[in-house]
């Protein structure tokens, strides 16, 4: 048996859930946005034809 004191799953999910929220909000916080003209997306619109031949 591994020497390795039991852990509580109401802990390991409060860690896990923990971690998950910091990875998000690093994330969600790491895009700086300096002005709302260089933030639009540039989309490029591809135009194609669904129709059967």
């Amino acid at each position: 048996m591994p020497q390795m004191a039991p852990l509580n799953w109401l802990s390991l999910l409060i860690f896990f859930i923990t971690i998950f929220m910091l990875i998000n909000s690093m994330n969600f916080y790491s895009f700086l946005c300096k002005s709302p003209e260089s933030c639009e997306l540039q989309k490029s619109l591809v135009k194609t034809n669904w129709k059967w031949l």
